[in-house]
C-alpha cells in the first residue's frame, strides 16, 4: 500500500517541537479556565485555538518534511477547513470539561473530540496535496484513531481529572501529558501516511521555498506568542495565588471557612470547619449544610437566608449548628455570594466566627435581667419603691409611691423626700439616717408621711445604699411598706388596754363614792327642808348641785366600767350625724363654724344604740368647735364600702405629739374646764359596737377623727 517515505529530519523536528508546544499550552490555558472567572473566555478561546492550529501546523510541517514540493500543489481551501475543523472539533472538546465535576463520561467525550480534532486535519492535509483516501485506507486511519483516543484519554484524565489522593505535581503531569499527546499525534501521522499511495510531484511547479519557510516563521512566532502569553498569565495568577493564599490562611487562623457551588454542595471546608463540627473533611465535601442542622431555626429563616445570597447579597446573622456528638455551637457568619458575568452566583463562600461563649454569656445576661425584671415586679408589687442619687433627689419611683403620696411621678422626680416630710420626726432623726446610710450601711425604721392630700400614712422603710469603687455611695433604693393600717390597730389595741385599765378604776371608784354619795345627798336634802334661812337655803342648793355634778361623774365612771349599750338597732348613719348637728346649730353658728356634711348614696346602715352613737358624735363634734376658739371650718366626711367610714376634721389648735399620745388616759383633757372622760366614754361606746377609731392631729393645723363601723346588710333583724 505504501513505499518508502523520505522526511527532512529537521522539519520533522520541528514538527515535534510545534506540536509539544502547541499541547502544553492549550492544556495550560485551559487549567486557567476552570480557575479563572474573570478571563475565562479568552483563555477557553486561546486554549482552543493553540491545540487546534497546533495539530494544523505539525500536519503542514509534516507533509514538506515528506516532500517540500508537495506544497507547490497545496489546495489551500482545504487546507482551511483542515485547520477550521481542527479548531472546532478541539473548541468541543474543551467545552466538554468546562463542568468540574469528575466522571469518565466527560474524559471519553473530551478525548473523543479531540481525536477527531487531529484526525480531521491529518486527512484533510493529504487531500490538500492530492492524496485519496480508498477502502484499503481504513484500517489505517481506524488504528491512528485509536492511538489517538487512548493517548488523549489518559492525558485528559491524567491533567484534569487527577485522583484525590494523586500526589503527582501539576509541574510534572503538564510536560508529560504534552509528551503523550505529541507522540500519538506524531505516530499516528506517521501510520496514516505509510499507508498511503505515495504521490510524484512535478519539481518544476515548485518555484521557491522562501514562502514555506515564511509560513512556518509565522507558525513558530505564532505558537511562541501563546506560550509567552500562557507564562505571563500564569506568573500573573500565581501573584493572586500567593495574596490569595495568603488571605485564605488568615481565614484559616482566624475564621471557619466553607466554600460550596451554587447548589450549597459543599466543596471546601478548613480545619476549624473540621474541628467546630467535629466531622471529618471526606464527611463534609460532597453535602450541603443541612449535615449541621440544628434545627433550631425555622423553615423560614433560610428561606430568606438562600433568597439573599441567591439574589447576589450579602447574607449576615448568627446561626445555631449542631455538631457529629450532637453538641450545639453558634456561629456569627457572613455568605458572599461569587456572581459570574451574568450577574448570577456561581459559589458561595461561609465565613463564620464562633460566637458560642458570647451566646452563653448573653444568656446568662437575659436570665439575670430576667430575674432582676421579676424581683422588680415582686418589688413593685408589694412595696412601695423610691430611687435616689447620692444627694437624696429622687430619680425613680414606682406606682405603688405616687399611688399612697398623691403625687405624680413627675412631681416626685427631681425632689427630695422633704415634699412628703409630716414634721412629725426631728432633726435629730434624719441627721441618725443620713448618717447611717451615707456611711454604706443599711437604715431600718418607720416613718410617718404625709400625701399631697394633707392625709398621713406610716411606712416601714430600709434604705440601702449603692456603693461605688471607692466605696462611697452613688445611689439608694428605698423599700417601704404601708404600715397605717398596723399603727393604727396598735393605737386602737394602746387605748383599748387604758379603757381596760379605767374601766376596773372606775368600777372600784363608783362603788365607793356612789353609796356615800348617796347618803350625803339625803341628808343635804333632809337638812335643806328644815332651813328658814334664805342664804343657808341657797348654800345647800350649791351642795346639793355639787352633788349631782359628782353624781354624773360617778354616771361616766359607771359607763367606761360597763357601757349600757343593751339594745341594738339597723340605723341609718347619716340622719343621726344630721340630728347632732341640729342639736348644736346654735353653737356652731355662734362660735363661727361652717359645717359640711358630704357622704355617698350607698346605704350606711350600722347596728347601735342610737343614743348612745348620738353622745359620741356630740362628743366628738363639740370638741372639734371648742378646738377652734376663733371660728373655722368642721367637715364630716361618710363613706360605705366594706365598713362605714365617718371623719370628723377640724381646722382648729390641733395637738403635739405628746398631746396626742396621752388621748385615752384618764383625766388628760386640753380644756381648763373639762374632765378627760368624754372621749374615753365615746372610745368605750365605739369599741362596744365593734368600730375603731383613731386620730390624726398636727399642731396648729388641726385634728382628725376616723371612725369605722361594721357595715350592716338590709337582711340583718333587730
Amino acid at each position: 500500500m505504501g513505499g518508502s517515505i523520505l522526511y527532512n529530519s529537521i522539519l520533522v523536528f520541528i514538527s515535534i517541537i510545534l506540536i509539544y508546544m502547541a499541547s502544553y499550552t492549550s492544556f495550560d490555558l485551559f487549567q486557567l479556565v476552570k480557575a479563572s472567572e474573570k478571563n475565562s473566555r479568552f483563555l477557553f478561546l486561546a486554549s482552543t485555538f493553540s491545540l487546534g492550529f497546533g495539530f494544523w501546523v505539525m500536519s503542514f510541517v509534516i507533509l514538506m518534511a515528506n516532500n517540500i514540493y508537495a506544497t507547490a500543489t497545496y489546495d489551500i481551501p482545504i487546507a482551511t477547513l483542515a485547520m477550521l475543523l481542527g479548531i472546532c472539533f478541539a473548541g468541543m472538546a474543551f467545552y466538554s470539561m468546562l463542568d468540574k465535576e469528575n466522571n469518565k463520561h466527560r474524559i471519553y467525550v473530551s478525548s473523543l473530540f479531540f481525536s477527531f480534532s487531529m484526525l480531521s486535519v491529518f486527512v484533510l492535509g493529504l487531500y490538500s496535496i492530492g492524496n485519496t483516501v480508498q477502502a484499503e485506507n481504513i484500517p489505517t486511519i481506524i488504528i491512528s484513531f485509536l492511538l489517538l483516543f487512548s493517548g488523549f484519554s489518559f492525558s485528559v484524565k491524567l491533567s484534569f481529572y487527577p485522583k484525590k489522593n494523586a500526589r503527582i505535581k501539576q509541574s510534572i503531569i503538564r510536560p508529560l501529558c504534552s509528551l503523550i499527546i505529541t507522540c500519538v499525534c506524531f505516530v499516528s501521522h506517521m501510520i496514516l501516511m505509510y499507508g498511503m499511495t505515495p504521490i510524484e510531484y512535478d519539481p518544476t511547479h515548485y518555484d521557491d521555498s522562501f514562502i514555506v519557510y515564511v509560513v512556518l516563521f509565522i507558525t513558530i512566532l505564532i505558537l511562541g506568542g501563546l506560550i509567552g502569553t500562557s507564562t505571563l498569565i500564569r506568573e500573573k495568577l500565581a501573584v493572586n495565588d500567593i495574596n490569595v493564599r495568603d488571605m485564605q490562611h488568615a481565614l484559616d487562623e482566624s475564621s471557619i471557612v466553607a466554600f460550596t457551588d451554587k447548589n450549597g454542595m459543599i466543596t471546601y471546608v478548613n480545619d476549624k470547619f473540621v474541628e467546630i463540627s467535629k466531622y471529618s473533611r471526606s464527611e463534609l465535601l460532597g453535602q450541603n449544610h443541612r449535615i449541621i442542622n440544628s434545627g433550631y431555626h425555622s423553615p423560614e429563616f433560610f428561606k430568606e437566608l438562600w433568597k439573599t445570597i441567591s439574589s447576589g447579597n450579602i447574607w449576615k446573622g448568627e446561626i445555631r449548628n449542631k455538631a457529629k456528638d450532637g453538641s450545639h455551637y453558634w456561629v456569627d457568619t457572613v455568605i458572599v455570594p461569587f456572581m459570574n458575568k451574568k450577574g448570577e452566583p456561581y459559589q458561595y463562600v461561609s465565613i463564620r466566627r464562633d460566637v458560642s461563649e458570647q451566646k452563653q454569656d448573653q444568656l446568662r445576661i437575659k436570665e439575670m435581667v430576667q430575674e432582676v425584671s421579676d424581683i422588680k415586679f415582686a418589688l413593685d408589687q408589694s412595696s412601695i419603691i423610691a430611687f435616689t442619687d447620692k444627694r437624696g433627689i429622687i430619680s425613680n419611683v414606682n406606682d405603688k409611691f405616687c399611688r399612697i403620696s398623691g403625687y405624680t411621678s413627675e412631681e416626685l422626680i427631681g425632689q427630695t423626700h422633704r415634699i412628703v416630710n409630716s414634721g412629725y420626726h426631728s432633726a435629730t432623726f434624719f441627721e441618725d439616717l443620713w448618717n447611717t446610710i451615707s456611711n454604706g450601711n443599711v437604715w431600718k425604721g418607720e416613718i410617718r408621711n404625709k400625701a399631697k392630700n394633707g392625709s398621713y400614712y406610716w411606712v416601714d422603710t430600709t434604705i440601702i445604699p449603692f456603693m461605688d469603687k471607692q466605696n462611697k455611695p452613688f445611689k439608694y433604693l428605698a423599700i417601704r411598706n404601708d404600715i397605717t393600717e398596723k399603727k393604727r390597730t396598735e393605737e386602737i389595741l394602746h387605748r383599748q388596754d387604758k379603757l381596760a385599765a379605767v374601766g376596773q378604776l372606775a368600777a372600784g371608784i363608783a362603788h365607793e363614792i356612789r353609796n356615800p354619795l348617796t347618803s350625803i345627798k339625803g341628808y343635804t336634802e333632809f337638812l335643806s327642808m328644815d332651813e328658814e334661812v334664805k342664804d343657808r337655803q341657797e348654800l345647800f342648793s350649791i351642795v346639793l348641785e355639787e352633788i349631782e355634778r359628782v353624781n354624773s361623774i360617778v354616771e361616766e365612771f359607771m359607763m367606761l366600767s360597763k357601757p349600757s349599750v343593751a339594745s341594738l338597732q339597723k340605723k341609718e348613719i347619716i340622719p343621726i350625724i344630721t340630728n347632732v348637728l341640729s342639736v348644736l346649730d346654735y353653737q356652731l353658728r355662734k362660735s363661727k363654724v361652717k359645717t359640711q356634711l358630704t357622704f355617698d348614696d350607698s346605704e350606711s346602715l350600722v347596728e347601735c344604740d342610737e343614743n348612745k352613737l348620738k353622745q359620741v358624735f356630740l362628743n366628738f363634734i363639740k370638741n372639734a368647735v371648742e378646738a377652734m376658739p376663733n371660728g373655722g371650718n368642721l367637715l364630716i366626711d361618710v363613706k360605705s364600702s366594706n365598713e362605714i367610714k365617718v371623719v370628723i376634721k377640724d381646722t382648729g389648735v390641733g395637738m403635739t405629739e405628746e398631746q396626742l399620745q396621752k388621748i385615752g388616759e384618764p383625766f388628760f383633757t386640753t380644756k381648763n374646764d373639762g374632765t378627760g372622760l368624754g372621749l374615753l366614754v365615746s372610745f368605750k361606746i365605739i369599741e362596744s359596737l365593734k368600730g375603731k377609731v383613731y386620730i390624726e392631729s398636727e399642731k396648729n393645723k388641726g385634728t382628725s377623727f376616723h371612725i369605722a363601723f361594721p357595715k350592716t346588710n338590709d337582711t340583718l333583724g333587730k
